[in-house]
C-alpha cells in the first residue's frame, strides 16, 4: 500500500481531531448536565457518558480515517509515535499544527453553537482541562500531573501495541477507543482529562477562567507520558517495530 500523500493525512488528522474536540467536549458543555423542564431531575450523560463519547470519537475516526494518516488526533500520540521510531520526525511539525487548528476551530464552533442559548456564560462552562481551582473535584498540580503523563503513556502502550501486525486484524480503533474511554473514567474527576494537548488548547482559551494559565501543563506532561511509552514499549514488551510506523509501513 502507498503511503498517502501529506495534504491527504493532514486533513484526515483534521477531520479527526475536529470530531475529537467537538463531539468529545460538545458532550460535556451540553450534555452533561441537563434538568429536566418540569422535575428536579438531571437528565444529562454525566461523567460515564461525557468518556463514552470522547472514545466514540476516537473509535469512528480510526475506522474512517485512521488508514488514510494514523489516526493521531493528538500531538502527544504524534510525537510518541516519533520517540517510537513509528512516524517520521519530519511530519511530526505539520501534523500537531494541524491538530491545533482542527481542535481550535471545533472549540469556536462549539462557542458558537453554545452562545446560542440565552443566559449560556462561556466562562468555566467551555470544559477546560484544569487543576487546584480549575480540577472538577479540586485535584493539585502533582495530582493533575502525574495522572496525565500515567494515563498518556497507557494510552500510547495501547496504540503501539494494537498496530502491531501481529495484533488481531481490525480490532486496534475499538481497543484505543475503549482505552480513552477508561481514561475519561478514571481522570474527568482529576483534570478533566487531557492526554492530549491540542483538546485542550481547543477549549481554553474560549473557558478562560484560568484555563490559559494553566494550559502549559496539558502540553508538558501528556507529551512527557508519550515519550516515557514510546522509548520504553520495544524494551518493556521485546516487540520492536522501530522503522515500522502505526500503518505497517516501512518510514
Amino acid at each position: 500500500m502507498n503511503t498517502p500523500a501529506l495534504a491527504h493525512r493532514l486533513s484526515a488528522e483534521a477531520l479527526g481531531t475536529f470530531w475529537l474536540v467537538f463531539g468529545g467536549c460538545g458532550s460535556a458543555i451540553f450534555a452533561a448536565h441537563v434538568m429536566h423542564a418540569d422535575d428536579p431531575v438531571n437528565m444529562g450523560i454525566g461523567f460515564m457518558g461525557v468518556a463514552l463519547a470522547f472514545g466514540l470519537t476516537v473509535l469512528t475516526m480510526a475506522y474512517a480515517v485512521g488508514h488514510v494518516s494514523g489516526g493521531h488526533f493528538n500531538p502527544a500520540v504524534t510525537i510518541g509515535c516519533a520517540v517510537a521510531k513509528r512516524f517520521k520526525w519530519k511530519d511530526v511539525p505539520a501534523y500537531v499544527i494541524t491538530q491545533v487548528v482542527a481542535g481550535l476551530l471545533a472549540g469556536a464552533a462549539l462557542f458558537a453553537i453554545a452562545s446560542g442559548r440565552e443566559g449560556f456564560t462561556a466562562t468555566g462552562n467551555m470544559a477546560a482541562n484544569g487543576y487546584g481551582a480549575g480540577s472538577p473535584a479540586g485535584y493539585g498540580l502533582m495530582a493533575a500531573f502525574l495522572a496525565e503523563v500515567i494515563l498518556t503513556a497507557f494510552f500510547l502502550i495501547v496504540i503501539l501495541g494494537t498496530t502491531d501486525s501481529r495484533a488481531p486484524v481490525g480490532f486496534a480503533p475499538l481497543a484505543i477507543g475503549l482505552s480513552l474511554t477508561l481514561i475519561h473514567l478514571i481522570s474527568i474527576p482529576i483534570t478533566n482529562t487531557s492526554v492530549n494537548p491540542a483538546r485542550s488548547t481547543a477549549v481554553a482559551f474560549f473557558n478562560g477562567d484560568g484555563a490559559p494559565m494553566q494550559l502549559w501543563l496539558f502540553w508538558v506532561a501528556p507529551i512527557i507520558g508519550a515519550a516515557i511509552a514510546g522509548f520504553a514499549y520495544a524494551a518493556l514488551t521485546g516487540e520492536h517495530r522501530e522503522g515500522i510506523d502505526i500503518e505497517g509501513e516501512r518510514i
